[in-house]
């Protein structure tokens, strides 16, 4: 059997292409954006009671990777890169129907010209993501203290610092108006450290970029500290 699934809505995010994008929903806490609902589910009708709930649970479609395909077996980079496991074992991004499942801290909801906007905090989605569906987080139900988490019990430990040079400190004072907290957000990200596994192990004066909002930010790694040497706007 074949199911259509359309999508309710679209993610705005801060996250303009997948690389920095947070492993997981919740490590980057200042990551915020918003769901921008079509119009035919933009009635409040749709979020009433929902703002008694401080989360709510997002599925949505790995809209790029779907011309990629997939396959059984998958590197995680938790195992950094190396050792193999099921695809259903993990939650890598290639998977048989291209299917996500995050949960979001829910911030607001508001209206501009009629479209419904739910804010959320903590998102690891990018910018673009189709939406499919809507359900609030049950603490009671949903959060399991007694649980195994495998290979991932725990959250990654990170000892990392961020430093920005003189030029990235002017640029943020620069765009502090328009991106009031572009400061921890980038430090929260960078202290993910979004290179692939297999780089982390070698040292070299390469220099890393990532888009964040129209901005393009590039650092360098020395050691376990992370320095920001220039932050510019896209044209």
């Amino acid at each position: 059997m074949r199911y259509n699934i359309e999508p309710i809505g679209i993610i705005e995010s801060p996250y303009r292409e997948k690389f920095a994008i947070p492993r997981q929903p919740g490590l980057v806490k200042s990551a915020q954006g918003s769901i921008v609902m079509n119009k035919e589910f933009s009635s409040p009708d749709f979020f009433r009671g929902l703002d008694s709930f401080s989360h709510i649970w997002l599925e949505f479609v790995f809209h790029e990777n779907i011309d990629r395909g997939w396959q059984p077996l998958i590197r995680p980079p938790r195992l950094g890169g190396n050792a193999k496991i099921g695809v259903f074992a993990s939650r890598s991004t290639f998977r048989p129907n291209a299917l996500g499942l995050s949960v979001v801290e829910l911030l607001g909801i508001h209206y501009q010209r009629g479209i419904a906007h739910i804010d959320i905090g903590g998102l690891d989605l990018l910018h673009g993501t189709p939406i499919i569906d809507i359900k609030p987080y049950l603490p009671y139900a949903d959060a399991i203290p007694e649980a195994r988490g495998g290979y991932a019990h725990t959250a990654p430990e990170q000892h990392i610092q961020v430093e920005f040079s003189a030029a990235a400190k002017q640029a943020l004072i620069a765009l502090q108006q328009q991106y009031p907290n572009l400061n921890n957000f980038i430090v929260d990200v960078l202290k993910q450290d979004p290179r692939p596994a297999y780089q982390k192990k070698n040292e070299s004066d390469r220099i890393y970029g990532m888009q964040l909002y129209n901005l393009n930010i590039n650092w360098h790694v020395q050691g376990n500290t992370h320095y920001v040497t220039s932050i510019m706007e896209l044209s």
